[in-house]
């Protein structure tokens, strides 16, 4: 799980623009070309050993610059090696220079040719091999398949991926050549083993083994040797994808004409173009689908018209591709689970936009360099459009969409004019930073009337709901408006006393601060879980259990608050008022992976507590499987070792790890490297066979997460040159290749 979580981190991190681009160029200048159409041939090694893939790369590219061309810039990883270009079918010289990308780089391939016309369209030709040394969230390949993925900036293209006025997206024809035995998804018709896609797009695959479900005209690749309740994950999904399509349908009009695909994935999950959506493949192992997972997947539909179907150009994209995408998941969401169930996500994406709201910069030219693009961007962006859609109406909202896309093409300065009657609000949002911060008073009780004052320190009026709550829990509801950088006031005419009131209680609008909508104020973070967590992981759990409680009666589905809850209780030994709370967790109809997995520890405890121990075993299972929490994960097995629980054995893991014992312990690296799959896990292994006196594996259990893999619990005792002995609990995954088990990753390493 350490690898998991170390890969899926740095996936997040590009996600959120964790790397700068320093090109000028790229950032400032409108394109010079565009690309019209991928053409890809790509040989992945049919040597398990080998990390070299070779490709053969055909790209259209227009010149769109209105003037004459005759250099053409091309980018791709540093860890290509380009061998040959022609230009229509010319050979051409090239050179080659760095392009920064913080802490990694870019490479630039620049070549001359004869200077072409306005419009012309140009055939690239590359030929290169790119050498991956190590396997990552976004390019990775072993004998068991792999991925790549566009941010592993595998293909040549002339506009960077972090271009302001977009990257290059176009259709795409895909064929790779697998190892044998490997399958390979992409997305579009595939045809005797060639993936067309003729929808705009970045080119990506996934190769691997899975079984196929066809699902409502969804094909769903899960893992293989997935059991009964996989297979349900696999309808779940399928349907969250069908019914996604038909909604999205109801606003931007007929879907695009493509194949749907849903593919398990150990590193990739979230990530979806053109019809085709990766998803962790440990949610085919848990209970339900998390949110996570079905906001990603309703996203992904969203962006089968807004970036696929349709070509999204110009500053500002984000705010489109991302921002539009993510508003009207939400709007699906609460379509399908209710609307409490999408407020918690949107909470979720407050709390995520909260983060950067103090620094960060205008939506029409923010940048994808900047490191709050994507939680700017897309959880700002959808509060925006959600703002416009509630102004104009639903259907209004739709049919101005609906017209401007209508041509394939949409930029944000189309919708800027689209909206020109709400000019002054439009412009606020996309020209300004957040500097708006809405403040709610103490209520003031005069008689049966209750007087709040109200302040909203941004530049735009907001017309917003203010909810009174009273002595007998009675909400009481006012709407009014409020002038920007001033101030205002409600009054709540009622016999009870008003104990509580809360400022823009649907939560349109961006804000600076949170936490003092609220007053009298609850507490002093924009996030509600952190407010209660600081106490938890202060140990005072009474705190912890009145900050949750408290916070839970204005967000009573957020099921990250309530899991806590559920801990701090346990904690204090108030048994059977944790585990109601755990039982609500596992509930709930859209909860996170990480409060599944920690519920279902807390559900074992309990049960262990009152000596029902077939039963603990059962639910620490649970939070094993769903590998969604590194804490929980090894809560659940800490408690199943101590329940006396022993998996069956193994006789070829166990020949593995006595085999791999001896390598170790002998320091040979040529073993060692053997036995552990190509381009996993390097630094575990040079380490174990270049210092290592003594190391000894006794397996205590075995997970088998599929019909390929296990997870591989083991007490360890090391002992390394220079350094005392060292005991503690490892757990590998060990995947299968052919008729035998190679070390794939290092899910926990708590040796000390």
């Amino acid at each position: 799980m350490i690898n998991r979580f170390i890969l899926t981190t740095f996936f997040v991190l590009i996600l959120c623009g964790g790397f700068v681009v320093s090109s000028s160029a790229q950032t400032a200048a409108n394109a010079t070309w565009r690309v019209q159409k991928y053409d890809l041939n790509v040989t992945l090694p049919q040597d398990e050993r080998s990390r070299v893939v070779t490709a053969r790369a055909v790209l259209s590219i227009k010149n769109v610059s209105g003037a004459p061309a005759g250099t053409l810039t091309l980018r791709i990883s540093t860890a290509a090696e380009v061998t040959s270009i022609k230009i229509n079918d010319a050979v051409v010289d090239f050179t080659k220079a760095e392009e920064k990308a913080g802490s990694l780089s870019l490479q630039r391939v620049g070549m001359r040719f004869g200077s072409l016309a306005p419009d012309a369209i140009l055939t690239a030709s590359v030929e290169y091999k790119l050498n991956i040394k190590e396997n990552s969230a976004v390019a990775a390949f072993s004998g068991s398949g792999g991925h790549f993925l566009p941010l592993s900036f595998w293909y040549p293209t002339p506009n960077s991926w972090y271009f302001t006025r977009g990257a290059d997206t176009a259709p795409v024809r895909l064929k790779v050549m697998a190892a044998s035995g490997a399958t390979v998804v992409a997305s579009g018709v595939e045809t005797a083993g060639t993936f067309e896609q003729k929808l705009n797009g970045q080119p990506f695959f996934v190769a691997g083994n899975w079984d196929v479900s066809n699902q409502n005209g969804v094909a769903v690749y899960v893992p293989k040797g997935a059991t009964a309740e996989g297979q349900k994950r696999a309808a779940e999904l399928a349907a969250i994808v069908s019914e996604a399509k038909s909604y999205i349908s109801g606003v931007l009009g007929n879907a695009p004409d493509v194949p749907l695909r849903i593919v398990a994935n150990r590193r990739g999950g979230g990530y979806g173009s053109g019809g085709t959506v990766l998803v962790d493949e440990a949610v085919f192992r848990r209970s339900k689908v998390d949110s996570l997972t079905a906001m990603s997947v309703a996203e992904s539909v969203a962006k089968m018209w807004l970036g696929n179907a349709v070509s999204l150009t110009g500053e500002g994209t984000g705010v489109i591709g991302e921002g539009l995408s993510r508003y009207l998941a939400t709007q699906f969401l609460e379509s399908k689970y209710g609307k409490d169930v999408a407020d918690i996500e949107r909470q979720r994406q407050r709390t995520a936009y909260a983060a950067v709201s103090k620094r960060d910069a205008p939506m029409a030219t923010v940048s994808p360099l900047d490191d709050f693009y994507y939680p700017e961007v897309a959880n700002k962006g959808a509060m925006v459009w959600r703002i416009l859609a509630k102004r104009i109406g639903a259907v209004q909202f739709a049919n101005t969409i609906k017209t401007n896309i209508a041509d394939g093409n949409l930029t944000l300065a189309e919708l800027r004019s689209a909206f020109v009657e709400h000019k002054e609000l439009v412009d606020y949002f996309f020209d300004q930073v957040t500097d708006m911060n809405l403040l709610a008073g103490v209520p003031q009780i005069s008689g049966a009337e209750t007087k709040v004052a109200l302040r909203n320190t941004g530049a735009t009026d907001v017309t917003i709901d203010v909810v009174g709550t009273t002595t007998t829990g009675e909400r009481l509801t006012t709407s009014t408006t409020i002038k920007g950088t001033s101030f205002g006031e409600v009054v709540f005419k009622s016999p009870n006393k008003v104990v509580r009131v809360e400022i823009d209680a649907d939560k349109l609008y961006p804000q600076t601060e949170y936490s003092d909508d609220i007053a009298p104020r609850e507490t002093t973070d924009s996030d509600p879980l952190l407010a209660a967590k600081r106490y938890f992981d202060k140990q005072d759990f009474v705190n912890a259990e009145k900050t949750a409680k408290t916070l839970l009666a204005g967000l009573p589905r957020f099921d990250d608050l309530r899991v806590l809850l559920g801990r701090a209780l346990l904690a204090q030994g108030r048994n059977a008022d944790a585990e109601r709370e755990f039982k609500a967790v596992i509930d709930e109809k859209l909860p996170t992976s990480r409060s599944l997995a920690w519920a279902n520890v807390g559900l074992a405890e309990v049960a262990s507590k009152s000596n029902q121990n077939d039963t603990a075993i059962k639910f620490a299972e649970a939070a094993i499987f769903a590998d969604a929490d590194y804490g929980a994960s090894l809560a659940a097995r800490n408690l199943r070792n101590k329940l006396g629980y022993a998996s069956p054995g193994d006789p070829g893991v166990k020949s593995f790890f006595a085999e791999f014992d001896k390598a170790a312990s002998a320091n040979r690296k040529a073993d060692i490297d053997s036995m552990v799959m190509s381009g996993e896990v390097a630094k575990f292994a040079s380490g174990v066979s270049g210092s290592t006196e003594q190391w000894q594996t006794q397996i205590i259990q075995i997970d088998r997460l599929d019909a390929n893999t296990l997870l591989v619990e083991a007490n360890m005792t090391v002992k390394l040159l220079t350094r005392n002995a060292e005991a503690g609990t490892a757990v590998y995954r060990l995947i299968k290749v052919g008729s035998g088990w190679k070390l794939a990753g290092v899910e926990m390493f708590e040796v000390r």
